[in-house]
């Protein structure tokens, strides 16, 4: 047998495999309201929030203005032919709740609606920015370098289409976000205006998470879960809520964790470097860990000592 055959054989009990896991793949997925449907591709996803950054920030990202009616109400008009595309990709649309199943004409409407008040919420960020940093200079600086600027204007575009239980769009729209920047908001978490990422690499949101006006969070911050409850089956408890709440003029500094649902931060707080917090705290509270005891060497050899090189 040549190895030519052999290999073509070996290839055909490949593939013969592969589709007997495709196969239970799907059988596992058959409930999913998404399986039936073609995927969405994460390129339109990425092309769709390009769309609606230039809408949102027409002045800096290709210098037009919204005095232009007529140029916003054509990007509209696509917008909202791709948006409807998408919804209807992904089939079966749920409604918001009244038990009614929308169409995706109407939800695409009712979510580009929202673009007046997510654009104003947005300004707020840019502005908290500009005036928390010191080495900004502008704030076109904000919107076109910062990348917790960027993660904050793709999940409050994210959050809008989640509160109208559009499925699986929103938390792609937030994960290129986190791929593009570092930064994982779940679009369901709910945060208020003012809101500041410095630097913002390995921050965490959480979905049930609840934040307010005024708060300014450094990288390595997480909001997270303590854990995660299960029932008599052993299977996730869903729709409760895990993660904490961060009241008004709250500053979570570096690498802190604050965790569960029952945890409240209170207003006017500060959260510490590197702090652990699984537990409340009252408003004007300063929560630091204890200060580490420092060891110093003299960098200066004794004679019997021979220095050391601790280049790698």
């Amino acid at each position: 047998m040549s190895i030519e055959v052999h290999q073509t054989q070996q290839l055909a009990e490949i593939a013969a495999r592969l589709a007997e896991c495709e196969e239970g793949v799907a059988h596992k997925l058959e409930d999913d309201s998404i399986q039936s449907s073609p995927p969405i591709q994460q390129a339109a996803v990425v092309e769709l929030i390009a769309k609606l950054r230039t809408i949102i920030f027409p002045e800096i990202t290709k210098g037009n203005s919204h005095d232009n009616k007529d140029v916003v109400e054509a990007e509209l008009i696509e917008v909202n032919l791709q948006l409807c595309s998408m919804i209807t990709q992904i089939s079966n649309s749920p409604n918001s709740g009244s038990g009614k199943q929308l169409e995706p004409e109407t939800i695409s409407i009712e979510y580009l609606s929202k673009l007046p008040s997510i654009r104003d919420s947005l300004a707020t960020d840019v502005q908290a920015a500009y005036d928390g940093d010191p080495a900004c200079k502008s704030t076109a600086e904000v919107i076109l370098c910062y990348p917790g600027l960027l993660a904050v204007t793709v999940y409050r575009l994210a959050h809008e289409l989640y509160l109208l239980n559009v499925p699986l769009i929103p938390r792609m729209m937030t994960e290129w976000a986190h791929g593009e920047t570092g930064i994982d908001i779940h679009p369901g978490s709910q945060i208020g205006n003012y809101f500041f990422i410095d630097h913002g690499t390995g921050v965490v949101i959480g979905e049930t998470c609840k934040i307010g006006d005024y708060v300014k969070v450094y990288q390595g911050v997480t909001l997270g879960a303590l854990s995660f409850s299960q029932d008599e089956r052993g299977q996730l408890v869903r729709n409760i809520k895990r993660h904490p709440t961060i009241e008004d003029r709250v500053v979570i500094y570096a690498n802190a964790t604050v965790l569960g649902g029952n945890t409240t931060v209170g207003h006017d707080s500060v959260v510490g470097s590197s702090v652990w917090l699984t537990e409340s705290v009252c408003p004007f509270t300063t929560v630091i860990m204890e200060k580490p005891k420092l060891r110093l060497r003299s960098e200066k050899p004794s004679e019997f000592e021979p220095p050391l090189d601790f280049q790698i």
